[in-house]
């Protein structure tokens, strides 16, 4: 039997709730969702291993690591010629981790 639980409150003003849904909605993409859950996996990566990883093309890869990046999701560093991505924050995981323990039976 479960039992009632105190209801989570956020107490999200406005301004936080858009930061929040534009953050959201810069990683509900199945690309995207990939390349947070390979960064987390395997931690900072070229674009040209985030690509070789997932079986998608070079500019694929790009277009969404700065879509990611914009939003302040990401970090990246230049390592030679190569820039290395990393994910900003780790709770990301942890995000997503939620979503599918809620949504998946």
């Amino acid at each position: 039997m479960n039992t009632p639980q105190a209801p989570i409150v956020l107490d999200l003003d406005a301004k936080e709730i858009d930061h929040c849904a534009e953050s959201l909605k810069s990683v509900a993409h199945p690309v995207r969702m990939a390349i947070v859950d390979l960064l987390g996996l395997k931690g900072p990566l070229t674009v040209t291993q985030i690509y070789e990883s997932l079986s998608i093309e070079q500019a694929v890869a790009s277009h969404h690591l700065g879509i990611l990046k914009h939003r302040g999701l990401l970090s990246s560093e230049r390592d030679g010629k190569n820039t290395r991505y990393a994910l900003e924050k780790r709770e990301l995981l942890t995000v997503l981790r939620c979503i599918r323990e809620c949504t998946l039976a």
